[in-house]
C-alpha cells in the first residue's frame, strides 16, 4: 500500500501509543510506501526527519503541493517540479502585488513557490481575489487563519496525482489522510481517503457524502490505522498486532529499570565456569543506585554480559542480593567479544569520546561501527522494554547508550525515560561534526528528563538541539548560588530547565555526581591506616608531595602538566629536593590502541625530566603506570601537600572531590589546583583554578599552591568540604530521581 498523509493532526496526531504502533507498522512492513503531504515548507519538515520514531518518507509533497522532493535525498523530482515552476510568477511578484493590503500578515516560515499569510476569512475580499486571479494563481484558505497563494492548478491533490501517476501506483492500494480543509483536494482525488478523528468540522461536512472517504473515530495515527483496516489495505493477520500493544507490557514488570554498562557485580571466568563477585573497586555510583531497591521496590538492572559460542550465557536474569534487594534482578544483555570491541572499546572511544571532549580532530568515524552501535543499543532497549512495568521509570546512563531512548520510546511509549550524561557535553560547533548528530539528538529528545553534571553542559545540549529541531524554551533557572556564574571557564549565569520539542516537554537538570563519603571514612577508620601513613611518609622524607591521579587519556592534560613541571623546576632551582611530583596514571583497558602513542610520549617525557634534574638523594618525578587500590589512594590524598588536576576537558572529575574529602576529614591543609575546564570547577569552592591550555598559568598556579600560607589553605579545604559533605552521592541520586518524578507527574 501507499500512504499519503498530512502531518500535523494526522500522522503526528493521536496518542503516543497510536503513533508508535502506526510508525512501527510503516517501518516494519516492506510493502508500505510513505508520502508526507504538508503545508509546511521542506525546510520545516527536516526536524521530523531527525526524529527517530517517525518513519522516513519515500517522498515529500510540501508547500501545499508546490514542492515535491525525494524523501531520502531531499532532491526535487524534476518531472513534476518543473511543471509547477513554469506556472509560478515568483514569490516577490506575488508579495509586492499584495503588500498594500494591511490585513494580510506574511507568515515568517520557509516557503517556496507560494506566498502564505495570516488573516481572517472576511479579509479575502473581491480585491484580493482579483489580484490573485490577475497573477495567474490560485488561493486557499484553511483552519480559519491560513491564506495561501499558489501556482494555478497546484494543490496537495493535484501534485499527489502527478506523483502517483509517475510512480504508476495502483488506485486501490492508496490511502490519503487529512484533518483540515487544506487536505480537501487530496480527499477528492478518488483514492481511498480518511478524515481522522477531531478533523476540522468544515472538512467533515464537505466529505460526508464522498463514497471513498472514511470518517475515523480515533484521532491522528489511530484514525489512519482504523482506515487501513476499514479499506482492507493489508491482510488482517499483518495488521492485527499493531491495533493493540497491551501485550508488550509485562504483568510483573519493574517499577524502576536502571540501564548501565556495568552489572552491579563483577563477572569472571574460573576453571571455564562463569562466576561473580563484588566489584573490587566500586565507583560509588553502583551501591548508590542499588539503594533505591533496598526497601523492596520492584526493579531491574539491565547491563551487558560477555557471551559467545565458547562462553554461553547460562541465565538471562539473576538475583543481585536476595536479602538486601529481594525484588531486584539483573537482565543480562549478551554481547560477543566483537560487539564489545567495536561498540565500546573502538567506536565509543574513538568516535564519541574525542568529540565529546572537544578533540574532534582525533575522532575516527566508521559507518560499519555505527551500524554495530545501533544494533547494540537496540538490544539494550529491547531488554529494558521487556523488564519495565507500565509507566515505569527507565534510567539510562551515559553516551554509549545514546540511541536507546529512540528504540525504547517506539517499543514502550508509556515509559518515563530519563538519561544522565556522565561525560562532558560540548558546544554545538564541536558536537555537530558527528555524522550522526541528528539521530543522536533525535533519540535523546525522546527522553522525559536529561541530566548533566553542570549547567554549561545542559546549555550546550540545548544549543545542539536547536540546530536539529524547533526548540521552545519553557522554563529557566538561575545557576547561583550552587554553581559559579562567572568564576570559571565552564560557569553560567542561567540555564534552561525545560524545553518543548515537537509537542513533547523535556526537563533538563544539572546534577554533579557526589562522593560516597562513608567509603572514604571507612578507609580512614581502618586500624592499619596510621602505620601505612607513617611508612609512606618515611619514603617521602621531608619532600613535599604534589600528587596527580588520572587515567591514561589525551583529555587529561598529562603531557601539558609534565611539561609545566619541567618549566617549574627550570625557573625555580631552589625547589630541587623540596618537592616531588607523584603521578598515578591508570592504564587504558586492553585493546585501546588509541592511547598507545600517548603512553610512549608520556614515558619519554618522564625519562627526560628525571634525566635532567634527578640527584642521588632526590627523584623529582615518580610515575606509577598502574591502577592503585582506593585504600592506597586515600593514603596519597592524606599526605599530598598539593593535588594537581589539570584535564583539558572533563565532565566532572571525582578525584578532586576525593582529595578534598580526605583533607577535610583529617583536618588537613592540602591545596587543590584544578583545571577550570573540569566540571567540578563550576561547583567547588576552595581550589585554585588554572587554565591547562596556558603553559605559563600552569606554572604560576602550582607555584601559588606551594607558597600558600596555612590559614588560607585550611580555609579553602573547609569551603570545599562543606560543599562535598552536603552534595554527596546520596543527594545526587535522590535529587535526580525527584526531578524525574516531578517532570513526569
Amino acid at each position: 500500500m501507499l500512504l499519503a498523509t498530512d502531518l500535523d493532526g494526522t500522522l503526528l496526531g493521536g496518542s503516543a501509543s497510536q503513533r508508535s504502533r502506526l510508525y512501527q507498522l510503516i517501518t516494519a512492513h516492506p510493502d508500505i510506501r510513505l508520502i508526507f503531504v504538508t503545508g509546511r515548507g521542506v525546510e520545516n519538515v527536516l526536524p521530523l526527519l531527525s526524529d527517530p520514531l517517525i518513519p522516513t518518507p519515500h517522498y515529500i509533497i510540501a508547500d501545499v503541493g508546490a514542492s515535491v522532493v525525494d524523501g531520502r535525498t531531499l532532491q526535487p523530482l524534476p518531472e513534476i517540479q518543473e511543471q509547477i515552476d513554469a506556472v509560478w510568477p515568483g514569490e516577490h511578484v506575488v508579495a509586492a502585488a499584495l503588500e498594500h493590503i494591511s490585513a494580510l500578515q506574511r507568515q515568517e516560515v520557509p516557503q517556496e513557490r507560494r506566498c502564505s499569510f495570516f488573516c481572517e476569512a472576511h479579509h479575502i475580499d473581491d480585491e484580493v481575489r482579483r489580484i490573485v486571479s490577475e497573477l495567474g494563481c490560485d488561493m486557499l484558505f484553511s483552519a480559519g487563519r491560513y491564506f495561501d497563494v499558489l501556482p494555478r492548478g497546484v494543490n496537495k491533490g493535484s501534485t499527489l496525482q502527478r506523483l502517483l501517476a509517475h510512480l504508476e501506483a495502483q488506485h486501490d492500494e492508496v490511502l490519503v489522510a487529512g484533518d483540515t480543509l487544506n487536505d480537501l483536494s487530496m480527499l477528492r482525488t478518488g483514492f481511498n481517503g480518511v478524515c481522522v478523528g477531531k478533523s476540522e468540522r468544515e472538512l467533515l461536512d464537505v466529505t460526508r457524502n464522498e463514497p471513498s472517504v472514511y470518517h475515523a473515530r480515533s484521532a491522528g495515527a489511530g484514525g489512519i490505522l482504523e482506515a487501513i483496516a476499514h479499506f482492507e489495505l493489508l491482510p488482517a493477520a499483518e495488521l492485527e498486532p499493531y491495533l493493540d500493544n497491551s501485550d508488550n507490557i509485562p504483568e510483573q514488570g519493574a517499577d524502576l529499570v536502571i540501564v548501565y554498562h556495568r552489572l552491579p557485580f563483577e563477572e569472571f571466568i574460573e576453571d571455564g565456569e562463569r562466576k561473580r563477585r563484588r566489584h573490587a573497586s566500586p565507583n560509588g555510583i553502583i551501591p548508590t543506585l542499588l539503594s533505591f531497591f533496598a526497601g523492596g521496590r520492584r526493579g531491574s538492572w539491565v547491563a551487558w554480559s560477555l557471551a559467545g559460542p565458547e562462553l554461553p550465557l547460562l541465565e538471562s536474569h539473576s538475583v543481585v542480593d536476595e536479602e538486601r534487594y529481594p525484588n531486584l534482578r539483573t537482565a543480562h544483555v549478551p554481547l560477543s567479544p566483537e560487539d564489545v570491541d567495536i561498540f565500546y572499546k573502538r567506536f565509543s572511544k574513538e568516535a564519541f569520546w574525542p568529540t565529546l571532549h572537544t578533540f574532534w580532530e582525533r575522532a575516527r568515524f566508521d559507518e560499519e561501527h555505527w551500524a554495530r552501535f545501533l544494533e547494540v543499543n537496540e538490544r539494550f532497549a529491547q531488554y529494558a522494554a521487556n523488564e519495565a512495568a507500565e509507566n515505569a521509570i527507565v534510567w539510562l546512563h551515559d553516551y554509549n547508550l545514546w540511541m536507546v531512548p529512540a528504540y525504547l520510546r517506539e517499543l514502550r511509549p508509556d515509559l518515563r525515560i530519563a538519561f544522565f550524561h556522565h561525560t562532558y557535553f560540548p558546544s554545538a560547533d564541536v558536537f555537530n561534526v558527528l555524522p550522526w548528530r541528528k539521530q543522536i539528538v533525535g533519540s535523546l529528545l525522546q527522553c522525559d528528563y536529561i541530566g548533566f553534571h553542570i549547567p554549561r553542559q545542559a546549555a550546550n545540549f540545548v544549543d545542539v538541539a536547536r540546530g536539529v529541531m524547533p526548540v521552545e524554551i519553557i522554563q529557566r533557572a538561575n545557576c547561583a548560588p550552587r554553581f559559579f556564574t562567572y568564576g570559571c571557564a565552564v560557569g553560567l549565569e542561567e540555564m534552561v530547565t525545560e524545553i518543548e520539542v515537537l509537542g513533547r516537554r523535556i526537563g533538563l537538570g544539572a546534577h554533579p555526581v557526589g562522593l560516597d563519603l562513608d567509603r572514604v571514612r571507612n578507609v580512614l577508620a581502618d586500624e592499619n591506616i596510621e602505620e601505612e601513613t607513617q611508612r609512606l611518609q618515611a619514603e617521602l622524607g621531608r619532600t613535599r608531595m604534589i600528587l596527580s591521579v588520572e587515567r591514561l587519556d589525551f583529555t587529561k592534560g598529562i603531557l601539558e602538566k609534565l611539561n609545566a613541571y619541567e618549566r617549574l623546576l627550570e625557573q625555580n632551582p631552589s625547589l630541587a629536593g623540596d618537592i616531588t611530583l607523584v603521578v598515578v596514571c591508570v592504564p587504558a583497558a586492553s585493546g585501546m590502541a588509541i592511547y598507545d602513542e600517548l603512553q610512549t610520549q608520556i614515558e619519554q617525557t618522564v625519562g627526560r625530566i628525571n634525566g635532567r634534574f634527578e640527584r642521588i638523594d632526590w627523584t623529582p618525578l615518580k610515575f606509577f603506570f598502574r591502577a592503585v587500590p582506593f585504600e592506597r589512594l586515600v593514603l596519597f590524598y592524606r599526605l599530598a601537600d598539593v593535588m594537581w588536576i589539570t584535564p583539558l576537558r572533563d565532565g566532572l572529575n571525582l578525584v578532586a572531590k576525593e582529595y578534598m574529602a580526605v583533607q577535610g576529614l583529617t583536618g588537613g591543609r592540602g591545596v587543590l589546583v584544578l583545571s577550570e575546564f573540569a566540571g567540578a570547577a563550576a561547583e567547588l569552592r576552595g581550589p585554585i583554578l588554572t587554565n591547562p591550555h596556558d603553559p605559563s598559568d600552569l606554572v604560576i598556579t602550582i607555584r601559588q599552591a606551594l607558597d600558600m600560607n596555612e590559614e588560607e589553605a585550611r580555609h579553602r579545604v573547609s569551603e570545599a568540604f562543606q560543599s562535598i559533605s552536603y552534595y554527596d552521592l546520596a543527594y545526587w541520586s535522590n535529587e535526580f530521581m525527584e526531578a524525574i518524578e516531578a517532570q513526569t507527574r
